[in-house]
């Protein structure tokens, strides 16, 4: 079992940049493919991003590709989410999510077992 919790969410203009951390309890978190998914007001959770327990692969939702960028640090039990060039749309709770036998490209979430509590994120115009 693994629990989660994310920061670094936060209020900011369109064109900027953010980085959400998600800190993971337990010695097993490098077993642990992780993701990060989003859920704005009155519509379902969507993929995001996610990394692979050993860090080599990653996998991005077309419309962060190229802004955002997913990535861990094993030793510190944490994985990450760089946001650049932040557009409004992107306004949304952003999760965190594990699962040992979720592959990275499972886009479903609810195929991913463990969640976090969820950190906000608004961009304005």
């Amino acid at each position: 079992q693994v629990q989660l919790v994310e920061s670094g969410g936060g209020l900011l203009q369109a064109g900027g940049s953010l980085r959400l951390s998600c800190a993971a309890s337990g010695r097993t978190f490098s077993t642990y493919n992780m993701g990060w998914f989003r859920q704005a007001p009155g519509q379902e959770r969507e993929f995001v991003a996610s990394v692979s327990w050993s860090g080599r692969s990653t996998y991005y939702a077309d419309s962060v590709k190229g802004r955002f960028t997913i990535s861990r640090d094993n030793a510190k039990n944490t994985v990450y989410l760089q946001m650049n060039s932040l557009k409004p749309e992107d306004t949304a709770v952003y999760y965190c999510a594990a699962d040992r036998d979720a592959g990275i490209k499972i886009v479903v979430a609810a195929q991913w077992r463990y969640w976090g509590q969820g950190t906000q994120v608004t961009v304005s115009s």
